[in-house]
């Protein structure tokens, strides 16, 4: 995906408009008009896309810190086009997450999850993250219920129905290891009180 440095971006918007200006003074209106249509072109784009697109190539270098530096330069997330705004929600949600700040994490990621993605592989990442989180708080209902949100969209990544799988086999392996300890205490209960009460040895 082309994206324009924003550092550029921002310098090319105050030379179009401020050069704009100068040629009005100067020459009139439609000498700087050219001036003017692309500064306001590369404004509107700075404030529907936001820096979303090199925020995100910057993840994938795993370079945390400088993603938050540059998703931090988007001029307002409510300003931005639906699709972008789920992206800045998704990626400061895991920018959390990795952090450990389960609470933020789940704020941004709930906001995400209520603007719509553009497929349903994002939809389904955005369940299981918030399913992960729900874990690790021991809100067990509540990941199962985000896992079943992620099974039930049309997801086409190989490597997200594999997280789905893994995640699924943790929760039924963590289900039947707790079914296992409660039975197991049952049966302790009743071999400590057989018949409600233990009889004294006869006394010869």
């Amino acid at each position: 995906m082309f994206t324009i440095n924003i550092y550029l971006r921002l310098a090319l918007i105050a030379v179009c408009i401020f050069g704009g200006v100068a040629l009005t003074a100067a020459y009139g209106f439609w000498y700087a008009f050219p001036f003017y249509l692309i500064g306001i072109a590369l404004l509107v784009g700075y404030v529907l896309l936001g820096t979303i697109g090199s925020a995100a190539q910057i993840m994938q270098t795993s370079d945390f810190d400088q993603t938050e530096r540059r998703l931090n330069m988007t001029l307002s997330p409510r300003l931005l086009y639906p699709t972008n705004r789920a992206y800045f929600y998704m990626m400061k949600g895991s920018i959390a997450q990795y952090r450990g700040n389960n609470d933020d994490a789940e704020m941004y990621l709930t906001k995400a999850q209520g603007i719509k993605v553009p497929t349903d592989n994002e939809g389904a990442m955005i369940q299981l993250q918030l399913a992960n989180i729900a874990a690790q708080k021991n809100k067990w209902n509540q990941a199962k219920l985000h896992l079943r949100n992620a099974k039930a969209m049309k997801v086409t990544e190989a490597t997200i129905k594999d997280q789905i799988k893994q995640f699924e086999k943790a929760l039924n392996n963590r289900g039947q290891s707790q079914a296992a300890m409660q039975s197991g205490g049952h049966r302790g209960q009743a071999a400590m009180r057989p018949g409600g009460k233990r009889r004294r040895p006869k006394m010869r």
